[in-house]
């Protein structure tokens, strides 16, 4: 089988951990805040995907030149990012990808622009190569890529790890990859081999529902599942404005879809649980949802995926 004919990889995952470490076999590379991305790249044509395969060229059309950056057919792992205020914006990126209105997609593509940045290459002029070391992986990357604002290289550090974290710390970046310079590329594994630190957690939900608070705001409530079943996980409020349940098309319900319906939430209006939400918060030894702030929806990913730990 042909990689890059199917068209069908699934990224290698990245296990999270909160403490950064320094370590002589891993390099560093800062965690950008967009939507994970491959792109299939030949001379005369790009295609870009998600991780659940969906084509994201007619949301990011202003990206559909960047094969003429690379030196030969290709296949590049990536982030997908908008720059807004000098950092990556999760909300413009992810705002964007769930638009479907061509004129809004022009408009928010000359006034936020996307850029693919790539850190990993997994095929080369006909060639699966993901069983190569990192380090040979990144090397072919930058001799095979011409850069723009369009199409870029992820720079990385060898074993500074805590140095680079503080520094992402400083500049309100997401946070830091500590990858082992001879991994292998695994797709749709999570191995120790890839780590992410943050400065905060944040996890996948199912939105189940909401209830309306004052100052036009909602309370989301929040689910995931443990084999079939959906569990109840609890709120987030901070973020989430009323016109979230127009905005996202979800569709009303006149029941809970939990099996139980939690108590507290007999105002609650039920939806269909099919939108994921990406919620951000401050982890503590109960595995609460301390702080929770909404950070956006995600289309890349299917709600049966929101698992609990």
């Amino acid at each position: 089988m042909d990689i890059f004919e199917e068209k069908g990889v699934k990224p290698m995952l990245i296990k999270d951990m909160l403490e950064p470490f320094n370590s002589p076999d891993y390099i560093y590379e800062l965690k950008l805040d967009g939507i994970r991305c491959v792109a299939y790249l030949d001379e005369t044509s790009t295609d870009l995907r998600n991780k659940r395969n969906d084509r994201l060229l007619p949301k990011f059309p202003e990206l559909s030149n960047i094969n003429a950056n690379v030196k030969g057919k290709c296949i590049l792992d990536g982030e997908l990012i908008v720059i807004k205020k000098g950092v990556p914006d999760f909300f413009e990126i992810q705002r964007r990808s769930l638009m479907s209105d061509y004129f809004k997609i022009k408009l928010a593509s000359t006034q936020y622009p996307a850029s693919f940045v790539a850190y990993d290459i997994l095929y080369l002029n006909n060639k699966q190569i993901t069983d190569l070391p990192l380090l040979e992986r990144k090397k072919l990357l930058e001799e095979i890529v011409n850069e723009d604002v369009k199409l870029a290289v992820s720079r990385y550090i060898p074993e500074h790890g805590i140095e680079l974290f503080n520094l992402a710390k400083k500049q309100n970046l997401e946070g830091v990859i500590a990858k082992i310079k001879d991994s292998k590329y695994y797709f749709d594994k999570r191995t120790k081999e890839w780590i992410k630190f943050k400065f905060l957690a944040d996890k996948d939900f199912v939105v189940c529902g909401y209830i309306l608070k004052e100052k036009g705001f909602v309370s989301l409530i929040l689910g995931q599942y443990r084999g079939n079943e959906l569990l109840y996980k609890g709120h987030v409020t901070m973020g989430v404005r009323s016109d979230f349940v127009n905005e996202y098309n979800c569709n009303k319900m006149n029941h809970s879809p939990f099996r139980l319906t939690p108590s507290g939430n007999e105002d609650a209006v039920w939806l269909e649980p099919t939108l994921v939400c990406v919620v951000q918060y401050m982890p503590n030894e109960k595995g609460m949802l301390r702080q929770p702030v909404f950070k956006g929806i995600r289309d890349d990913k299917n709600p049966l995926d929101c698992v609990e730990d």
